[in-house]
């Protein structure tokens, strides 16, 4: 499973020219589930993001999680996040988990998320989005839960 997490002032997604999601304060996720995928993933995972700490305090240091500022969650399935681009000009997909095994996994982490306590709003998965972001600072984190260590 692999995140990008993106820190925002703000995020929106649109599907076919309607609003169907919108976030302050808090983090995009764009979210990257590949076959090998589990449960045990989407459990670290959802701690790590919950609990980094890329959140500015009153003297302007990330130490702050997103639990310590109350922000909201927007969740993005992507699975482009799943690209091999070693061979050739045109990216293979062949990591990226099919439908069947990635939305009930995608829907998973979503709950999960909601557990920890944040707002999680979503995209719609399989739709095609236009993702807008305002990214604060920027702070831009890619977590590959196959590198944990």
């Amino acid at each position: 499973m692999i995140a990008v997490i993106q820190r925002v002032s703000e995020a929106s997604v649109t599907i076919s020219d309607i609003e169907a999601s919108r976030i302050g304060v808090g983090l995009l996720i764009l979210l990257g589930i590949e076959g090998a995928d589990t449960t045990e993933d989407i459990d670290w995972l959802t701690r790590k993001v919950a609990n980094l700490r890329i959140f500015s305090d009153e003297e302007g240091k990330m130490n702050l999680s997103l639990l310590d500022i109350g922000g909201e969650v927007l969740v993005v399935s992507q699975f482009t996040l799943h690209a091999l681009t070693k061979k050739g000009n045109r990216p293979s997909y062949i990591r990226a988990a099919s439908p069947e095994i990635a939305i009930p996994l995608y829907e998973a982490f979503v709950k999960k998320m909601r557990v920890l306590g944040p707002p999680v709003l979503t995209g719609e998965f399989g739709a095609d989005m236009q993702v807008s972001l305002v990214n604060d600072g920027p702070v831009t984190i890619i977590i590959d839960t196959k590198n944990k260590q």
